[in-house]
């Protein structure tokens, strides 16, 4: 199980009511389960989110097949509107 810090942004960040908190956790599967358990709005966004682990896009892959290291910095990344 590795510890790290999770990064809210735009509506992700208002949802969460924090810009950045701790985690724990093995995969991104788990992390998403656990910042969202209880927070309903938050859950809601992060089902639109794309995600960076270390900077590096999550893509399509499987969250649960997405395994954290330890010290990961997750970004949580709401779609954005602009042009």
């Amino acid at each position: 199980m590795a510890t790290g810090k999770v990064r809210y942004w735009a509506a992700a960040k208002d949802a969460a009511g924090v810009a950045e908190e701790a985690f724990e956790a093995a995969t991104l599967g788990e992390l998403m389960a656990k910042i969202t358990a209880g927070r309903e709005d938050l859950a809601r966004v992060v089902r639109r989110s794309s995600f960076l682990v270390d900077g590096d896009p999550v893509g399509r892959r499987a969250h649960q097949d997405v395994v954290l290291g330890e010290g990961a910095t997750v970004e949580v990344l709401p779609p954005f509107a602009g042009g």
